[in-house]
């Protein structure tokens, strides 16, 4: 009977409305929650099959809700440097657990960037999961692999302690004065000599500065250049000595703490005559667990257990590079020193690029890339199903992830101290609700026309 029909059509529009008014009430209680994803309604007729001379049956509505996380909310300012966003496609990956029991132990996906540094250190979000990245290695590699999920590890502040950095590089930025009068005691000036070189402070330099540099356990080292002017047109001799010398150990060829010794000279123009200049611009300290005999020109720190190998490259000058070491009619001045490395620091912070990385910062001035942080892009993120605290897990619909680093494969940018709004509009949801709400009476006033219909057949019979 049509009647009967009528009251089931009625009756699912109450139960279609209603659900519509759960999604609506669930976006507007969570439109400042961070990553959310509006929840969709849509209606869909359930017609009756029927002949065209059949009376027509109400079939009734139905309700689909889905939620739109392909679509991303408003990026605002967030208040730490592990406040993150993604800005584009993407999903930041996170667990439950800080360390991978077994392949079966779920992953999750999530727009939810708000992640803070718990008591162990690890990286979680309001929901109480872990971040995961990509580790990098001592070398300053990452392995990235697009679909392999244990080559992650939650990121953990925690195990980063002090940091030093060896010096590598020195670059020295001086102008020595080209009508520099000749000392007496270049005649007899003989580098190899206490009595008669610089190191020893026999033979007073034209001109003299020190360089602070550092070893692998970040002891500050001072390293002095002295400089003499000779008798030959454009040629100072040069030494490079440890100061004091006990802090260096040389071999037989080296003496008062030199590591370096021979000739700066300049061309006509007062430019660094590279041809002509003999003075050493590699210096090689031999590793402190090294018990062999030093060579005539070899040399180690002498004070400090289990010092590394180094090698620092001195730069005095190029003809394709500016600074360097110039000879021109003007005052000997030192211009400036550039020189890398640190003492010891702790660890202060961290920060975190578009690209993902994750930087340690030092007290020293160092920042060192510790983890990268994937972004994991799916075929049909709609598909994705929703967990609990603003996750998704992955379902046949959305197809199975790929991981890339930020910026490619079409994932999104990271946006360090950034927070993803929810992607609810107010304004719409209340516009739905009144809707809704009007859908819903009409629904009821189905139920009771068709009821009223229904009691007037069941008075006929009186």
């Amino acid at each position: 009977m049509s009647i009967n029909s009528a009251l089931w059509a009625g009756a699912s529009g109450l139960l279609a409305n209603s659900s519509a008014l759960a999604a609506i009430s669930d976006n507007i209680a969570n439109v400042n929650t961070v990553g959310y994803k509006r929840a969709a309604t849509t209606f869909s007729p359930l017609y009756e099959s029927r002949g065209a001379a059949s009376r027509y049956a109400a079939g009734g509505v139905s309700s689909i809700n889905r939620l739109e996380i392909s679509r991303g909310g408003l990026l605002t300012p967030g208040s730490s440097a592990t406040d993150l966003a993604i800005s584009g496609e993407g999903f930041f990956v996170v667990r439950n657990a800080s360390q991978t029991t077994s392949t079966t132990d779920p992953v999750y996906f999530s727009r939810a960037g708000r992640f803070e540094a718990d008591a162990n250190g690890f990286l979680r979000n309001d929901a109480g999961l872990f971040l995961y990245g990509w580790p990098v290695g001592a070398d300053g590699s990452i392995t990235r692999n697009p679909s392999d999920l244990n080559s992650l590890e939650a990121i953990n502040l925690s195990a980063i302690g002090g940091a030093a950095e060896q010096t590598s590089n020195v670059s020295v930025n001086a102008n020595l004065q080209a009508s520099q009068t000749v000392s007496a005691d270049e005649a007899t000036y003989t580098a190899g000599t206490s009595a008669t070189n610089m190191a020893s402070g026999a033979v007073t330099p034209d001109f003299q500065r020190s360089i602070q540099v550092y070893d692998s356990q970040g002891g500050a080292r001072t390293i002095t250049l002295s400089l003499l002017k000779s008798a030959t047109a454009n040629q100072w001799h040069a030494e490079l000595h440890v100061e004091p010398a006990s802090d260096v150990t040389t071999g037989a060829g080296l003496v008062d703490g030199q590591i370096a010794t021979g000739i700066v000279a300049f061309d006509a123009n007062g430019d660094l005559d590279l041809t002509n200049t003999t003075l050493p611009t590699t210096l090689d300290f031999l590793a402190s667990a090294n018990a062999g005999a030093l060579g005539a020109t070899q040399f180690q720190w002498a004070s400090g257990e289990g010092i590394a190998a180094q090698s620092i490259n001195l730069f005095l000058g190029s003809a394709t590079q500016p600074g360097g070491l110039t000879q021109y009619d003007s005052p000997s001045v030192l211009l400036s020193t550039q020189v890398d490395g640190a003492v010891f620091g702790d660890f202060s912070g961290v920060e975190v690029d578009g690209e993902g990385v994750v930087f340690a910062k030092f007290d020293n001035g160092i920042v060192r890339r510790i983890y990268q942080i994937p972004v994991a892009t799916f075929v049909n993120p709609n598909g994705l199903a929703a967990e609990s605290g603003g996750t998704y897990s992955i379902t046949p619909d959305s197809g199975t992830f790929t991981l890339n680093a930020p910026g490619n494969g079409g994932s999104g940018a990271i946006a360090s101290s950034t927070l993803e709004n929810s992607n609810v509009d107010l304004a719409t949801e209340f516009t739905s609700l009144i809707t809704t709400q009007r859908a819903y009476s009409a629904s009821s006033k189905i139920i009771t026309t068709a009821d009223e219909m229904m009691d007037e057949a069941i008075r006929m019979k009186r």
